[in-house]
């Protein structure tokens, strides 16, 4: 967990892809007819009114650093009562001395949307390790008073992980399952290499409740665990890693395509902006989920991360104004697809 932090903090971790956001063109509206005070950037998400659409996604947790950063991140969501989710909690289930990495966030955000976390990985039997029961699920739920849950799908990085979970088989049955006995909304998330229309279907017709997309174009986890190999002398890993890359499907070709699954998209992967933000949004997203940008400023502390919140939400109510919205959902459909975008939805929307 910290050689995590450390890379993605310190490193170069981003791909070098061909979709960009530059791909999708939102439409000046030179007579918007509203005044910028009419803008409202709340959404409702999953039965809750949030403030903005912005979640702070999913990071760390399991151990001293990540309970300094959780509770910085978690005094920014409560201070704008943004959604906030922590990272994996599988360390919790093996170790619950480590409890209080994760459990700061709830203490920290007792208005925020808090989100729980666990790998569908580990709702199937990896080996020697048996899956993970409802009751563990539910206690990593019950830890953080959650909200809601994140599935996280993670096969990209578990395939460069020296030790990482590669069996898939049973996957969506044991998700299925979990949507009916946890108690709280699922969220389907992966983690880097996008969503295509099928899987989104898929995951919908086994009860998830939200999508979050996970696009290429962020903080490519096959990059660092490249570089975590190749620190722990596994070179053969590194070169896996750095051989994928650019392995996926960009964020803002995953927004649409999910879409089509009828629930509640999170486009995250590479939102660096209030202006990408608002192209996500425009091409179908409910919320936005940002990471590495505010992994970076938490270390800086509350006060540094809010002023980025601060700056990120003007950029996104400047965005809205001058496309003449009055809210995130007037945004829908006010987006043109150009260049490598525009020809990767279309070749993926038929299949």
């Amino acid at each position: 967990k910290a050689e995590h932090i450390d890379i993605a903090t310190a490193g170069d971790v981003e791909p070098r892809i061909g979709a960009s956001w530059a791909d999708v063109t939102l439409v000046h509206n030179c007579l918007p007819e509203i005044d910028l005070d009419d803008v409202d950037l709340s959404v409702e998400f999953l039965g809750r009114r949030l403030p903005a659409p912005l979640l702070i996604s999913s990071m760390t947790g399991g151990h001293e650093l990540a309970r300094s950063i959780n509770s910085v991140l978690a005094q920014v969501a409560d201070r704008f009562g943004l959604a906030i989710g922590v990272g994996s909690q599988r360390a919790y289930v093996k170790d619950q001395r480590l409890a209080q990495t994760y459990a700061v966030v709830r203490d920290a955000a007792p208005r925020a949307y808090v989100i729980a976390n666990v790998g569908a990985p580990q709702l199937i039997r990896q080996g020697h390790d048996a899956a993970l029961t409802i009751d563990q699920v539910r206690s990593v739920v019950d830890l953080i008073r959650a909200d809601a849950l994140a599935v996280h799908l993670n096969y990209l990085q578990e395939m460069i992980q020296p030790e990482g979970d590669t069996r898939a088989r049973g996957v969506i049955e044991a998700i299925g399952q979990l949507v009916s006995g946890v108690g709280v909304p699922v969220i389907a998330k992966e983690t880097g290499a996008g969503m295509a229309a099928p899987q989104a279907r898929q995951l919908a017709a086994a009860g998830v409740q939200a999508l979050d997309v996970g696009g290429l174009g962020g903080t490519s986890f096959a990059v660092v665990e490249a570089q975590r190999a190749r620190l722990h002398d596994r070179q053969a890993k590194a070169d896996l890693g750095e051989l994928f890359a650019g392995w996926g499907i960009p964020t803002m070709v995953s927004i649409p395509l999910a879409c089509q699954a009828g629930l509640p998209v999170i486009g995250s992967g590479g939102i660096r902006s209030g202006l990408d933000a608002a192209r996500a949004l425009a091409l179908g997203a409910s919320l936005v989920g940002v990471a590495r940008p505010l992994l970076v400023v938490a270390q800086q502390g509350v006060d540094t991360a809010c002023a980025w919140v601060e700056r990120f939400l003007d950029e996104l109510r400047t965005a809205l104004f001058l496309t003449g919205a009055r809210s995130p959902a007037d945004l829908h459909g006010k987006a043109v697809l150009t260049g490598r975008t525009r020809e990767l939805v279309e070749g993926l929307q038929s299949t």
